[in-house]
């Protein structure tokens, strides 16, 4: 039945992908427009004696460091730590944050605290790579699970150590991110590039620019970027340009991959990837061992000696089954979905197409990258 679908889903993308159009924001971005990954250290409070133990010193230090903000003298060693947990927080600011923007965040337990459920981020500050604090973290945790334990009995469901909090910091240092630059010929450009680099892709790119906005303004540099020069008239009004480019449609080039699941026993592949002439003959044998457990009992217990008592015995048998029939398939130059559809025809289940799939890639017949996850 799975593969039935997959040769399905193959015949639909041979004929609905053969002149599919779509827009280059699905295919790529600007150069520059990327996140930026936030890391902060934080306290979660208010937990109902499910937080870290007093083993965790690092916890019970950083207790007594923030209460000493509040001119409050506390030594380590005496603060009780199982209504707080030490905490790891992480977020992104997005390529266009301002300061005063809210992002989400997520905490996650850093010692041996049995559930953040209940707890309070107190402030934490959020920096990037460069040491800088980008954003302020604060609020009650969302935390999509639990657990209870009593008498050695748990109850869990998902992991009560990570949570959320939806627009939770908040940015106090914005990102300004210029896409343009200096071009080749000293003009403002700006570079689309491409999520799969691509040579023929970047090149239609390119020459669909050119054909929607009337002039030579793009040019493919590589596999991946193509440089678009801003018109002078256009550069005030940057935003309207780059919305023009953006949704100029274009028919992206595709290499052949067939990609593989073995864990699940999933294939999905183009309609259109080619093989070459191949026969493929697929017979199946199976070896079962089967072992019966009886228990032999003496007869007359009271009649024998002290050391006579029940034996366990086990019998083993060996059946080898062998498929009368092998299938046998002749592939002209055809596609991986006609491949399909002929191995279903003969009976053949998915994980043997697996194989074979692999066997006539080995034998050079098969014109795709193939990929097994």
């Amino acid at each position: 039945m799975r593969a039935l679908l997959f040769a399905a889903l193959c015949a639909v993308a041979g004929l609905s992908g053969a002149a599919e159009t779509i827009r280059i924001k699905d295919i790529g971005k600007m150069a520059g427009w990327r996140e930026n990954a936030l890391t902060g250290y934080g306290l979660v409070t208010g937990l109902a004696g499910t937080g870290d133990s007093s083993r965790n010193k690092a916890t019970r230090q950083s207790i007594a460091n923030m209460l000493s903000r509040f001119d409050m003298t506390v030594v380590a060693d005496d603060v009780q730590s199982r209504n707080a947990a030490a905490v790891m927080v992480t977020a992104n600011l997005s390529p266009f944050a301002r300061a005063g923007d809210a992002i989400d965040v997520t905490v996650t337990s850093m010692g041996d605290a049995r559930s953040l459920v209940g707890g309070t981020l107190i402030l934490a500050p959020l920096k990037a790579a460069n040491g800088q604090v980008y954003a302020l973290a604060q609020g009650p945790l969302s935390v999509g699970g639990y657990k209870y334990d009593m008498n050695g009995n748990v109850m869990q469901k998902n992991h009560p150590t990570v949570a959320s909090i939806p627009g939770g910091a908040t940015v106090e240092v914005g990102i300004v991110n210029d896409v343009s630059s200096a071009g080749t010929n000293g003009g403002a450009t700006v570079t689309f590039v491409l999520s799969d680099p691509d040579y023929t892709t970047a090149s239609r790119v390119a020459a669909a620019i050119n054909n929607a906005l009337g002039a030579n303004l793009a040019l493919a540099q590589d596999a991946s970027g193509i440089e678009i020069r801003v018109p002078e008239g256009r550069r005030a009004r940057l935003t309207d340009f780059l919305m023009a480019v953006e949704n100029v449609s274009v028919e992206p080039d595709r290499r052949a991959k067939v990609v593989i699941n073995e864990r699940t026993g999933t294939v999905v592949a183009g309609g259109d990837v080619r093989i070459s002439r191949v026969a493929v003959s697929q017979g199946d044998l199976k070896v079962t061992i089967v072992t019966d457990n009886s228990v032999s009992q003496p007869l007359l217990v009271s009649q024998t000696g002290p050391g006579v008592r029940s034996a366990r015995v086990a019998n083993s048998r060996v059946d080898v089954e062998e498929q009368g029939e092998t299938g046998f398939v002749a592939a002209g130059s055809n596609t991986v979905a006609d491949l399909v559809q002929s191995l279903t025809r003969v009976k053949t289940n998915t994980r043997d197409i697996i194989s074979i799939l692999r066997a006539v890639k080995a034998a050079g017949a098969l014109h795709a990258e193939l990929i097994v996850q």
